[in-house]
């Protein structure tokens, strides 16, 4: 049947709508890195988008290089929090593709996961890497340990294919686990250090250097957001920042040194009274550690203060005591930081009520102190390795 001059010029400009959506779709598509998202338990869950960072340039008081994320590749992944006590993701390493369940840790740099050839009693209860089963797979001979605050392994390097969600990095070097102790029935298989490389024991290229390097991500920054109470909803960001998971504008923090995540703290109080780091202290932020951690004779003081007795490993208070115990306040950079005690106090498995303030055990002639999961659940923290600095703002 022909078509009236009408009919066909409407059908022209129907087409030319269709073509000009699809197109549109097409543009789109090409500007979002797609993962896809899986809500099994154990298998690996990635989500990505697309974002730019709200305000950065006005909050800049240091006149460091600035950092634009207009066009830049947003790569979020989930993490998992196990009971408030670490949060772990989903790695894949060889080829094809062996899943492990690790810790992003920023108070360590490397990268390892237990080995098949691992007898250790905590490397029977964990996913164990099966060398001759990856086509990608490269030894060496090269040995090392890691001796962690709460545990050890002993290892050897070798090289593969490792896997972030979308992010991948072929030929990296990583730890196989021939020996372990402290890490049984512990719900991680390995742990993913994201510190800076001079920190590395096995003095390996850490993956995320190698990412930088190699132009993987956009930007050389990467972000935590952790969920308070829930198992899910927590994640790590790599080559930009989502302004999503965070309330007002991020507050920048130089480092100590660009060695690590340390920051200065001006002071420490509880009531408007200082309690610690009188002077001014050091705090590594460190999302691989679940508490607040300082000198011990100043954790004794603040268990004093908020009334905590002592019980097996751990400080014990009245469950009520949440609705009255003061907040104890990190002053960084000028800005407080306050943590509340429902956030500084947690319940064990019988209902009790315990603190999470531990002594540090490291010798050292200043003072210094650990900011955990319990400072970082209640802050968004974003860390910047191309100005060596961390930004800080009120997570949602």
């Amino acid at each position: 049947m022909l078509r009236t001059k009408t009919s066909l010029s409407t059908w022209n400009q129907e087409r030319s709508m269709k073509w000009l959506v699809l197109l549109g779709l097409v543009a789109f598509s090409e500007c979002i890195v797609k993962i896809p998202l899986r809500r099994v338990k154990t298998m690996r869950k990635t989500l990505s988008g697309k974002n730019m960072l709200n305000n950065f340039l006005k909050e800049d008081p240091y006149r460091l290089s600035q950092i634009s994320f207009r066009g830049s590749n947003l790569t979020i992944h989930p993490l998992r929090n196990i009971r408030d006590i670490f949060y772990v993701g989903n790695i894949t390493i060889g080829t094809p593709p062996q899943e492990f369940q690790v810790i992003f840790d920023t108070g360590s740099s490397d990268l390892w996961v237990p080995s098949i050839d691992c007898n250790s009693t905590s490397c029977a209860t964990h996913v164990r890497f099966r060398h001759l089963q990856s086509s990608t797979f490269r030894p060496t001979n090269k040995t090392f340990r890691i001796i962690y605050g709460s545990g050890r392994m002993n290892g050897v390097i070798a090289y593969d294919t490792v896997r972030i969600g979308d992010l991948v990095s072929t030929d990296q070097p990583f730890g196989l686990s021939v020996e372990e102790y402290g890490f049984a029935h512990k719900r991680f298989d390995g742990i993913l250090g994201l510190n800076y490389w001079n920190l590395s024991w096995s003095k390996a290229m850490p993956i995320f250097d190698k990412l930088k390097n190699e132009g993987a991500i956009s930007e050389p920054v990467f972000a935590f957001y952790l969920s308070k109470d829930k198992r899910e909803g927590s994640v790590v960001m790599f080559g930009g920042v989502d302004h999503r998971y965070y309330k007002g504008e991020l507050k920048w923090v130089p480092l100590i040194q660009a060695v690590d995540w340390s920051v200065h703290v001006d002071r420490i109080t509880m009531n408007r009274e200082v309690i610690a780091c009188s002077e001014g202290c050091a705090a590594l932020v460190d999302t691989g550690s679940s508490n607040i951690q300082g000198p011990g004779r100043l954790i004794d003081n603040i268990q004093r203060i908020i009334g905590a007795t002592p019980r097996g490993s751990k400080y014990y208070v009245s469950c009520s005591a949440v609705n009255i115990l003061p907040s104890i306040i990190f002053t960084i950079n000028g800005v407080n930081y306050p943590v509340p005690p429902r956030a500084y106090i947690l319940k064990d498995s019988r209902g009790h009520c315990y603190t999470t303030f531990k002594e540090k055990r490291v010798r050292r002639s200043t003072e210094s102190w650990v900011l955990g999961e319990v400072f970082l659940r209640l802050y968004f923290s974003v860390f910047d390795r191309g100005n060596d600095r961390i930004g800080l703002a009120r997570a949602v």
